[in-house]
Formats: structure tokens, sequence, C-alpha cells
């Protein structure tokens, strides 16, 4: 099959991503868009909105919807799996191990297995990681933008990459699914921080710090984690920070205003994918011996551990080092 043929593709999951992604595919495919429960189906059918997620963005006629998600992965070529990370296992437990799945997630999978790995454990074989700085609202609207899939298959990036690249979204590929992977979870904790900072009012010189030590700090993690080195320079790392980091549509950096307030940070059921995943590596660099500052201050906040003022005090107080 060409590239430019028509193929069927799944979307699964009815968040903002996933109608995002659902709405940016190229219109000679046939795209069907899986909602978890029947009652947002119905919605999405009838309104051609979803007005919980991406209010200002309608979902043309031509997008299939369906809660049947058996109905949805027939005859599909492969699947955007666009899910909050907590309940990807779930997802990938209903899905026949034959299947093309694409995660479009970006955060970890209970104790820190990273999603493809977990794909893999599960028995799936086409296995790819889609990353970059990407907020929904603006790739529904058809804004230009550009993302990562990133895959140990060579065969399986390249299609997914002519498959879903358009004049609106310029899709590149990459063979370090750890590095394209981990910036995207990474980024989402350093974006709490230049939140915490904002709704602080510390100004656009701590904003830059802020963003600066944390691309360090994920590069430190990553080199950890076997990945190459420039991954971290690229769309899913540097590009995606400051998109999360700056933008106002950034749950993420939301979050971290919310917390410089002492108020809920994950209002309205959104997921804060940022607060679980410093949860976790905190934990992991106590253990490994890698310093992650930032993520260890931010998990300490959203514990109640640390105020965001004694959270500061904690990182402007660290000892003298060098840059690097």
């Amino acid at each position: 099959m060409n590239p430019g043929d028509s193929v069927k593709i799944a979307v699964l999951g009815a968040g903002g991503w996933g109608t995002a992604l659902a709405v940016s595919l190229p219109e000679r495919h046939t795209v069907t868009l899986w909602a978890r429960r029947e009652e947002v189906a119905d919605e999405l059918r009838e309104n051609r909105v979803n007005t919980a997620y991406l209010p200002d963005v309608t979902v043309p006629n031509a997008v299939r919807i369906t809660g049947d998600l058996d109905a949805a992965l027939l005859d599909a070529e492969f699947a955007l799996l666009v899910v909050p990370s907590v309940g990807m296992s779930d997802l990938l437990e209903r899905l026949p191990p034959q299947t093309g799945v694409v995660l479009c997630a970006k955060g970890l999978a209970p104790g820190g297995t990273r999603l493809s790995e977990l794909a893999r454990e599960l028995g799936f074989s086409r296995v790819a990681v889609l990353s970059g700085p990407n907020h929904a609202e603006e790739i529904g609207l058809g804004l230009p933008a550009a993302t990562v899939v990133a895959s140990s298959d060579a065969d399986f990036a390249a299609l997914v990459q002519a498959r879903m690249m358009s004049p609106q979204l310029r899709v590149y590929t990459s063979a370090d699914v750890p590095g394209v992977e981990l910036g995207g979870v990474l980024k989402n904790v350093v974006a709490v921080a230049a939140g915490l900072g904002d709704g602080l009012s510390l100004g656009d010189n701590a904003r830059a710090s802020v963003i600066t030590r944390g691309l360090r700090e994920m590069a430190r993690y990553l080199a950890s984690q076997g990945a190459q080195p420039d991954t971290v320079y690229g769309l899913s790392g540097l590009g995606d920070l400051v998109a999360t980091a700056t933008s106002r549509h950034s749950r993420n950096r939301a979050a971290g205003e919310a917390l410089s307030r002492g108020e809920a940070p994950e209002a309205g059921g959104k997921v804060v994918e940022g607060l679980r995943t410093a949860r976790l590596l905190a934990e992991w660099a106590q253990h490994s011996g890698v310093e992650l500052p930032i993520v260890q201050a931010v998990a300490a906040l959203a514990a109640g551990q640390l105020t965001p003022l004694t959270a500061l005090d904690a990182l402007m107080r660290r000892g003298a080092k060098s840059e690097g």
C-alpha cells in the first residue's frame, strides 16, 4: 500500500488530544474516534464538538465516532492510543497484540515503566511513541506544528509518518524510543515548576532559569536511561518543554500556578501527568543517586511536604556548582 492511499486509522481516546488527532489526520483516511463512555460518543455524534475538552474545535462529519472498541479497530491499519498513562495498561490489555499501536500519552506506567516497554511486555510487536510540542487546542484548529514518531521498527515509524503527515502537521521519525518517550514525560514536571514561578510572579528570569536547568535535568535523566544525547534538544525535548512551560494551554503549567495559590492542581477531573511523574521519578532519583532537584521539589510540593516558598528556597540554596 502506498503512503498516499486511503486507510482506516483508529484513535482510541476522546479527550482533547484524541479529538485533536482525529481532526488533524488527512481527509483521505477513514478515521474512527473511540470514546470509552457511550454517553461521550453520543454527545460527539450529535453535536460534533467535544465540549468538555476541546470546545472550540468542530469534529468533521467524516470522522466516525463510536463507543464500541471492536468496531473502532475493525480493519484499522494502526491505532493511536490517546488515554492518560494510568489507563494505558487497561486499554492495551483489551487490544489484540497484532495491533500496531502508537502511544500518545506522556507519562509512565505504575512503577515507572515506560509505556512502550509495557506494550512490549504485553506482546505487541509494532509499537511507536508520539511526542512533541503539540497542544491539542492548536492542532485541532489546524495551526502548524511538528511532532516526532519513534520506534525500534523503522518501517512502522515510516508508515505512521506517511499516514499522519499533512500541510498542517509535519511528522519526523526517530529510532531513539527512550529519548523521545522520556523527554515528553519529564518536561511535564519542569512545566509544573515553571507554572509555580509564574503563580508567584517571580518574573522572566526565573522562568528562563527553570526551563534551562530543567533541560539539563532532562538530559541527565535521559542519559541514565540510554537515550541518545541529541534527542533532548529536539522536538520531543526542548521543543515540547518550551511549549509546555510557557503556554496558556498547558495543563501542567496551570497546575503549578494552582499550587502556588494553594488550590487543587487537578480541578475538573483533568489528569496532570507531571504531578504523577514527579512522584515516581523522585523516588527513583533517591535510590539511583541521579540529581533531579526540580523533580524532587515538585514531588515534595505536591505531597504537601513543602510550601511553594520553601520549595523555592530549597532550590535556591543548593550548593554551588558548575553549569554542566
